[in-house]
């Protein structure tokens, strides 16, 4: 069963596709990609404060880089949490930056109460538009998208190694990358109906908000279940933060088809290394609070079997922000018939269109 319900943003009364069920704690839902909106709340913070596969690799790169360094954190948050543990870790000092003007004065509330709050300093405002002295040795930066680049890692993080660092400073994390897998989105929430959870109401309305007007979002799928995958993952974006990272990328990869089903897009999903040689963070099987991002490709499902190849191209190029990457996906499906089915998305960070795809004029039906 799916509800209709309504949000109210200036100039438009949108209607918006809900499962008007319970929200259980481990079971598949679809939200609105949040992460690159600035749009943080304190239940958000906690996800993220609280995600222990994400905090112990960060810990454990922080315990081997920080101590008597200087340290810089992008995005340190209302809880100051990285600044403050890689002073825990032994690191001399640490610059702690953050954009969010209310995270910002929270977090400044709180550094008083942290044990050393004389090796803090924080500021306001974009790391791509601060300087300081001296520079950092390291940058500890969680800017990092269910989508890799999504919240603008490559940008931030080429700027910092450029302005904000060292020679030779290094990044945590490593690296991360975005996988991706033929899907079809209905087999991602098995049992229940493809709509909004109710609770992601207050976030659609709060990007809407932001940008002044509706657009296309990217779908968010929280638990989705592993064997709902057609075919096997590949990269499909990759920043190497302590290597040659590009804020301008495009990667064309062959998805082959595992096992009969129905296609009608793809599932990308992160992996993340803080350190070079550890096992890296899966966001498809691990508890964390990345989730996996649904890119649309074909409007109706496509039947695939065994044998079957998607042949996917995904690019990404900043946006007129000059930080935040758009995301374009065109992919050709090659079936056993001989036949060949062609799919296109344009993910922008903001603005675009809006019910460009099928799944968009559902989730937001018109009238």
């Amino acid at each position: 069963m799916r509800d209709i319900q309504h949000i109210e943003i200036p100039g438009h009364s949108l209607s918006v596709r809900v499962d008007p069920g319970p929200e259980r704690e481990d079971s598949p839902a679809l939200w609105p990609s949040v992460g690159e909106y600035p749009i943080y709340d304190p239940f958000l913070y906690t996800t993220m404060t609280t995600d222990e596969e994400r905090n112990r690799r960060f810990r454990t790169a922080l315990a081997h880089l920080a101590p008597d360094r200087r340290i810089l954190d992008i995005g340190t948050g209302q809880d100051l949490l990285w600044a403050r543990e890689g002073v825990q870790a032994g690191a001399r000092n640490a610059v702690a930056i953050e954009v969010i003007e209310d995270a910002f004065h929270k977090a400044a509330a709180n550094l008083p109460t942290l044990a050393s709050p004389d090796r803090i300093m924080l500021l306001l405002g974009e790391s791509t538009r601060i300087r300081f002295a001296p520079r950092a040795d390291v940058c500890v930066a969680e800017v990092i998208g269910s989508l890799a680049g999504a919240e603008g890692a490559a940008a931030v993080l080429a700027d910092a190694r450029t302005r904000l660092l060292e020679p030779g400073g290094l990044v945590i994390p490593h690296r991360a990358a975005t996988l991706g897998a033929a899907v079809r989105l209905s087999d991602l929430l098995p049992g229940q109906p493809v709509a909004f959870a109710e609770a992601a109401l207050p976030y659609l309305r709060s990007i809407f908000d932001w940008h002044g007007s509706p657009f296309d979002v990217r779908l968010r799928v929280e638990n989705p279940p592993a064997d709902a995958l057609l075919s096997e993952g590949a990269p499909v974006e990759v920043l190497d933060f302590n290597g040659d990272l590009r804020t301008k990328q495009r990667t064309t990869t062959s998805l082959a088809i595992t096992r009969t089903g129905l296609v009608d897009g793809v599932l990308t999903w992160l992996n993340l290394w803080c350190l070079p040689d550890e096992e890296p963070l899966d966001a498809l099987r691990m508890k964390t609070n990345w989730a996996t991002i649904y890119l649309p490709l074909f409007d109706s499902p496509v039947p695939v079997e065994p044998g079957d190849v998607l042949e996917l191209t995904f690019a990404a190029g900043l946006s007129d922000d000059r930080v935040h990457p758009n995301y374009q996906l065109s992919g050709v499906l090659h079936t056993a018939d001989g036949r060949q089915h062609s799919g296109y998305l344009a993910s922008p960070h903001h603005g675009g269109a809006f019910r460009s795809h099928a799944i968009y004029r559902d989730l937001f039906p018109a009238g």
